[in-house]
């Protein structure tokens, strides 16, 4: 099997891990997300860690930020109105459980210089959904009964595939699912999705753990808690804005995707598309030979260019 590994960095240091952790926790919390969509290309354009390594940390990471924004996000979210939807949860576990397993097996087996490119693009597609999804409004299911069923297993099965490669929550897939599929109120979903995400990513997890590349944990233990704890602080920030943050203002849209002002999102998205830029600055562009010349903002979407 390929090396994975990469020459350690000298740029991890405490403040640089602890400041990361604050900020993408807090987009964690009040967005509903995990934030390993920011933080992975940190991991490998800055902190230089190899992609399979870089995952298994970003899993971590967002297995912080999601157990701690659940209980955060109470407040506006109660425990008893995420309880309410457990067969929404249900549907849509039985299919990322079995999703997550999958995708972590074959992200061990894949050879690194691939695992990079699909990394890549999953990355620039998220992009995608993000800024598309802020003009989505919530309405009623668009399935009902089996159908509904059936579409959520589908759906499910593919969110876990996508948390597992990237080491996501998934939150950035699993809200507009609860919202156009399952027709749920926007703080509602943030909540649901952390509930789906959070079993989701320990199948994961223990998948990981079979592999050796598992021990960058054990390696980096001190990296780990100093950003797990920034993490937290940030989720903690970011739980408490959520009841700051208007539904419907004059800076978003009535009922919108997300139910955050415009301009959180907007920041979300100029913090995701930096960070992309990092990777193929590194010498991870090198390694891979993918070419990210063009990532610019077009209409409501990005434009990827290979060279």
């Amino acid at each position: 099997m390929p090396d994975r590994t990469m020459p350690p960095s000298t740029s991890r240091s405490a403040p640089a891990a602890f400041a990361g952790g604050v900020v993408i926790g807090a987009l964690g919390g009040l967005i509903g997300l995990g934030g390993a969509e920011f933080r992975l290309p940190l991991l490998i354009g800055v902190f230089r860690f190899a992609a399979l390594e870089a995952v298994i940390l970003n899993k971590a990471m967002s297995l912080v930020v999601v157990a701690s924004a659940l209980p955060f996000r109470a407040r506006v979210v109660p425990f008893t109105a995420v309880a309410a939807h457990w067969s929404i949860i249900v549907n849509l576990l039985a299919g990322s459980l079995l999703g997550a397993w999958f995708g972590a097996g074959w992200a061990t087996q894949v050879a690194s210089q691939t695992l990079y490119r699909v990394i890549a693009v999953l990355l620039v597609s998220i992009d995608v959904v993000l800024m598309l999804g802020h003009d989505t409004t919530t309405s009623a299911a668009l399935l009902t009964g089996a159908a509904q069923a059936a579409a959520g297993v589908i759906a499910g099965f593919a969110i876990g595939i996508v948390a597992a490669l990237l080491g996501v929550a998934g939150g950035e897939l699993l809200i507009p699912t609860l919202v156009l599929l399952f027709g749920a109120d926007i703080k509602l979903a943030g909540s649901l999705s952390l509930a789906v995400s959070l079993p989701t990513m320990i199948v994961g997890f223990a998948r990981y753990s079979r592999d050796r590349s598992f021990a960058v944990l054990a390696q980096n233990r001190s990296f780990v808690l100093v950003m797990a704890a920034g993490s937290i602080t940030g989720s903690l920030v970011g739980g408490r804005l959520l009841g700051l943050a208007p539904v419907a203002s004059a800076f978003s849209h009535p009922d919108s995707f997300r139910g955050q002002s415009l301009a959180a999102q907007l920041i979300a998205h100029l913090i995701g598309l930096g960070q992309r830029m990092l990777i193929f600055r590194s010498d991870v562009r090198r390694q891979t030979g993918v070419g990210l010349t063009q990532m610019l903002f077009v209409g409501t979407g990005h434009t990827l260019a290979k060279r």
